[in-house]
């Protein structure tokens, strides 16, 4: 009887030092419930969101590389056209990556101001951020036109159809994150932080950074390559 006795109060203390309940889902009323803060239940809002954008971006990032992987491939078939060599402005593309890598910097001054509840710090800095990715794309856009009034088109060649796909999608996000920035920065004004703000603002702080990490690739497999090919 003894043993028995000892072996239940073993049991019992399993229990009682068992914070996410495992196994003892049924019966035992002193079991813990669920909080959604270590002890086993469900995560917060936050948390969701983070992860499932996350997702969103990973899915994003798989159709980049497609795009890159054609303009591997595709590089070189010129078709007699010029080349990266003949096109690519190294300067203006090198204050275009700066104005972005600048960007992610105001877009991570305007999230520790978010954190520390500052709206007008936080509008401070996404006004920044906004005016930042806007030159990039006025110089992105400059870059185009003149290529094509060059003769050097998407249609020339399946090296210049491959860069404008890539860099015309990349340069389309950015301009869908401008609009998303200004929206953002609308609601903020009005409703100030609330949980669903603070949502929104992180899933586009994790979206204008994955932008630059993209970019630096770009800038370094099309732009560094290409110019010295």
């Amino acid at each position: 009887m003894s043993g028995a006795t000892a072996q239940a109060g073993r049991q019992h203390g399993a229990r009682g030092h068992d914070p996410y309940a495992l196994g003892h889902g049924h019966g035992g009323g002193g079991d813990h419930e669920a909080t959604g803060h270590g002890e086993g239940g469900p995560a917060s809002k936050r948390i969701i969101t983070g992860y499932g954008f996350w997702i969103f971006l990973l899915s994003d990032i798989v159709m980049f590389s497609g795009f890159f992987a054609a303009y591997a491939v595709l590089a070189g078939e010129t078709a007699g056209g010029p080349g990266g060599r003949e096109l690519f402005e190294l300067p203006r593309v090198a204050i275009e990556t700066a104005l972005l890598l600048l960007s992610s910097f105001t877009c991570g001054l305007g999230s520790v101001a978010t954190e520390r509840r500052s709206v007008f710090w936080t509008q401070i800095w996404l006004l920044a951020t906004g005016l930042l990715g806007v030159a990039f794309l006025v110089l992105e856009v400059q870059e185009f036109v003149q290529m094509v009034a060059e003769g050097a088109g998407p249609q020339r060649s399946a090296f210049l159809s491959a860069f404008f796909a890539l860099v015309g999608c990349h340069g389309l996000h950015v301009g869908v994150g401008i609009l998303w920035l200004g929206t953002m920065m609308a609601q903020l004004w009005v409703k100030g932080f609330r949980a669903d703000i603070l949502r929104r603002l992180l899933c586009f702080n994790l979206f204008w950074h994955a932008l630059d990490i993209i970019w630096v690739a770009l800038f370094t497999i099309v732009y560094l390559l290409g110019s010295g090919a």
